[in-house]
């Protein structure tokens, strides 16, 4: 190595720590609702100060990998990476450039339709279309109830992507669903939603016959469908905040 160049520095041991604990996370070592122990015991584990066990329980806390529960009964309890952490990380970056609410739906909106044409072309379409026929039942059932009425649209709309089979554009869709929504959840509260009953029932027509197109195997009407389809959706829910930043709306 040329004299004077920068050693790489070795990571401090709560980082060391945290690594170590975020692979058996995410390898399946360790699952959802499972305890790390308490803080005694980690350090007796780790053989390092109650400083360096905090520190890096503060990191893997932030990363929404474990909780921290406090008290005589308390402990740490790990919690597996899914889209609401994935959705979280990908808003703080997206609040920190100030994107608009626009721009991750439109992302959204280039994303379904593609799926929407490989779900339609696959050779066997009878149990794609019944899973999203479940989810539309769903939708109808809860279709006088706002809040519950989101979160169930929600699920179509991932399930369209993940009828598709690609596992990375999935999750990607999932993080997307779940800021869009949460800023969905927002504009709710400050009653600016454009939405009603009525636009629901024409949401759910709209799906109907995207089902009716994947089932028949129209893999290109189905995906100009959708495309149409969601351009509506998009400015109905934009049409009140399209200035609006994601910071502004989760």
């Amino acid at each position: 190595a040329a004299r004077g160049a920068k050693r790489a520095r070795p990571r401090e041991k709560p980082q060391q720590i945290a690594d170590e604990l975020r692979r058996q996370i995410v390898a399946g070592k360790l699952s959802e609702g499972d305890s790390l122990g308490s803080e005694p015991a980690l350090i007796e584990r780790f053989g390092v100060s109650r400083p360096s066990i905090r520190e890096a329980l503060r990191i893997l806390e932030a990363e929404g990998l474990i909780s921290v529960v406090r008290g005589m009964l308390g402990g740490v309890v790990v919690h597996e990476p899914d889209h609401r952490m994935t959705a979280r990380t990908a808003a703080t970056v997206l609040q920190a450039r100030n994107v608009p609410l626009a721009d991750v739906y439109e992302a959204r909106a280039l994303i379904e339709p593609v799926a929407v044409h490989v779900v339609a072309s696959l050779r066997s379409r009878r149990a794609p279309v019944a899973t999203l026929r479940t989810l539309v039942k769903e939708q109808q059932r809860l279709i006088e109830e706002r809040e519950a009425f989101a979160p169930a649209n929600a699920r179509f709309h991932e399930m369209l992507v993940a009828l598709a089979g690609n596992r990375t554009l999935g999750i990607v869709a999932e993080m997307l669903n779940e800021v869009v929504e949460r800023a969905v959840a927002a504009i709710s509260r400050a009653a600016l939603t454009p939405d009603s009953v009525a636009d629901r029932r024409r949401a759910l027509r709209s799906q109907e016959r995207l089902l009716s197109l994947i089932e028949a195997g129209q893999a290109i009407e189905a995906e100009e469908h959708w495309r149409a389809h969601m351009a509506v959706v998009g400015r109905m829910l934009l049409g009140k905040v399209a200035g609006s930043t994601v910071i502004d709306l989760t």
